[in-house]
């Protein structure tokens, strides 16, 4: 008996492809089987042919064949769309999917696993306010170290992690842990305080009572708002005679944070970092704040976790500062961050104490990585290191799609002023904040361009890249090579080194500044008319007009207009009125005038004086 071919569903594939033998019983087509199930192949939006043929498992011959017969004549080293790849792919019995189809699942992973095992855990705190307001030297007292003194301008320019174990407010025996993420406090770093607002859990935002809200600090509010963040206000500095607490919190009111002895609902602390006063007050709201949101997470998963910090340690190769999220980290576990993969090598709490594992919101150093990551990429752990391979080179084809699709753009209009920048840092979140603040500079005259950046040293090739690219080389907190040095020297390439950011961005401001055209402003200053043409020769032309407003003056500008159309334009090389040479010639009055016009003109024509200003653009 003949069976007609039917379309399965796919469970009935999945079980005919596991047991051919069951198939065969029901009499199911096995090439009907086949035929309808295809691989899977994830692709980018550019794919190049030798790439598609990689992850396919296809021989490129066979991947070129099949674009040839669809009318597409490519060689191994060339791209082709996704579209293009699609129609290929089905011809070849594949499924071409989307490579964001994919991220998805990895995306999952890095989801907080609901399940039965969520348990309480340390809240992750974010200190935050305007520079020299008191954050350093708070977070000093919390942890009994002193490392204010050490940072350049009070400014603390990497954002790091310490975890402190405090007394419960409702027990005097037991104690509670609380993770401080160390926020740069300096408008520069306006981006990397918003990131802190996102992974805290709650941000305290200190605000010194001898000076009261800033603009540093509105935006603290406004970024922890925007993020639903819970915040307490610690007023600092109340030790000081000229403090003037009520100032402080009448200007708090008016951004809706009204303490509760006012009636309202945000916990408002007075403290002083230097004296130790209310610190402990402090710790025991955070906790109380703690408790009422509930916090938990789930340690018996595979770890998920954020940057937020990346440098090179000799010896000991790539180091990341994770924040975890969720689940467990333990030495030996593969991780993917971003375009970066590796196996944890070794694994050290805040104060470099080498432990197995670290469970959430502990923040952690972690070795093993083969390269740097970006600051505040997402840490995701897997089962393999190949795996976690896989999942980094995926991320990475993405990045490279969006560049590739970026370049075939058309090219921007060429009166914009572009200046390159090789940048170069300490660590990577000092990077971040760097890039993020100089892409807050606006002009529509100008583009930045970011020619490469990177942590470590200004190196040879760095000073080989800035001389054939013209670029400007920004060294942040990290040396100058003397081989890099020396091509800077020969080639005159314009290096600068820092020690805190806003100077950095003050400077390439400055430098656009420079290199922008300056704004030409036309003032008229007079307009007449061509009564009579008394002289044009080799000597020049010499008109007589009449004044109907205003002046014209000696070495001034002046146009002579047609028809309301501009013919001409130039200096005026002499005035005269009746026989004598003047400076000037007022209004209501008729002059001669001497002009180089290389322009057909007619008497009745307008003739208008102007001045010319010029003006540097300001950023």
């Amino acid at each position: 008996m003949a069976f007609k071919k039917r379309k399965f569903s796919k469970k009935e594939i999945k079980a005919a492809a596991k047991q051919p033998v069951f198939a065969a019983a029901e009499n199911i087509d096995q090439s009907d089987i086949k035929s309808q199930v295809k691989k899977k192949v994830y692709l980018s939006e550019v794919v190049s042919v030798k790439d598609f043929a990689e992850i396919s498992g296809l021989p490129v011959t066979e991947i070129i064949g099949q674009l040839i017969k669809n009318g597409v004549m490519a060689n191994i080293n060339e791209n082709i769309d996704f579209e293009t790849a699609e129609i290929v792919g089905d011809d070849l019995g594949l499924e071409i999917l989307h490579q964001d189809v994919q991220s998805e699942e990895f995306a999952e992973k890095a989801q907080v696993t609901q399940s039965k095992t969520l348990e309480s855990r340390p809240p992750v705190v974010s200190i935050m306010g305007h520079v020299d307001h008191g954050k350093t030297s708070l977070l000093d007292k919390i942890r009994e170290t002193h490392v204010a003194a050490g940072e350049s301008g009070g400014i603390t320019q990497h954002i790091s992690a310490y975890h402190t174990e405090v007394k419960s407010p409702d027990s005097k025996n037991q104690t509670r842990s609380i993770t401080f993420i160390d926020t740069p406090g300096h408008s520069a770093f306006s981006a990397m305080r918003s990131h802190g607002a996102t992974i805290a859990d709650i941000v305290v935002l200190i605000i010194a009572a001898d000076d009261g809200i800033m603009p540093q600090t509105i935006e603290v509010i406004e970024s922890a708002k925007a993020q639903n963040v819970p915040i307490i206000v610690a007023i600092n500095k109340t030790d000081l005679p000229d403090s003037d607490i009520m100032k402080i919190r009448q200007q708090l009111s008016e951004y809706q944070l009204i303490g509760e002895d006012w009636g309202g609902k945000t916990i408002i602390v007075e403290i002083s970092a230097k004296t130790g006063k209310g610190i402990d007050q402090l710790l025991e709201m955070i906790l109380l704040q703690a408790d009422l949101m509930e916090l938990v997470a789930d340690p018996n998963v595979p770890a998920t976790g954020i940057v937020i910090e990346s440098h090179v340690h000799k010896g000991a190769g790539a180091l990341a500062i994770i924040l975890i999220e969720n689940g467990t980290l333990k030495v030996g576990d593969a991780i993917a961050i971003g375009p970066v993969y590796g196996k944890v090598r070794i694994l050290e709490d805040w104060r470099g104490v080498g432990i197995k594992s670290a469970g959430p919101s502990m923040p952690v150093r972690v070795a093993g990585l083969r390269s740097l990551p970006n600051f505040a990429e997402r840490l995701v752990t897997f089962e393999s290191e190949k795996e976690a391979k896989n999942a980094a080179k995926m991320f990475l084809e993405r990045n490279a799609t969006r560049r590739y699709i970026a370049k075939s753009v058309s090219k921007a209009d060429s009166d914009i002023v572009e200046l390159n920048l090789i940048i170069k840092s300490d660590v990577a979140g000092s990077l971040e904040a760097i890039r993020k603040s100089l892409a807050e500079i606006s002009n529509p005259g100008l583009k930045i361009k970011i020619i490469s950046d990177g942590v470590g040293a200004v190196s040879e090739s760095d000073a080989a890249m800035a001389s054939a690219t013209d670029a400007v080389i920004l060294a942040f907190r990290v040396a100058i090579s003397l081989p890099a040095k020396k091509i800077i020297d020969k080639e005159t390439i314009h290096a600068f080194e820092y020690q805190v950011i806003y100077e950095l961005v003050d400077d390439v401001k400055k430098i656009l500044e420079e290199m922008l055209p300056p704004i030409i402003t036309e003032t008229e200053t007079g307009n007449g008319e061509i009564l009579a043409e008394f002289r044009n020769d080799k000597k020049g032309v010499v008109l007589g007009f009449r004044v109907d407003d205003g002046e014209f003056k000696f070495g001034e500008m002046v146009k002579i207009v047609s028809a309301k159309e501009e013919i001409w334009r130039g200096k005026i090389d002499s005035l005269r009125h009746e026989k004598n040479q003047v400076s000037s010639i007022p209004a209501g009055t008729e002059a001669g005038i001497g002009l180089d016009i290389g322009a057909k003109y007619a008497v009745g024509d307008k003739l208008i004086a102007f001045r010319v200003d010029e003006k540097k653009q300001k950023l």
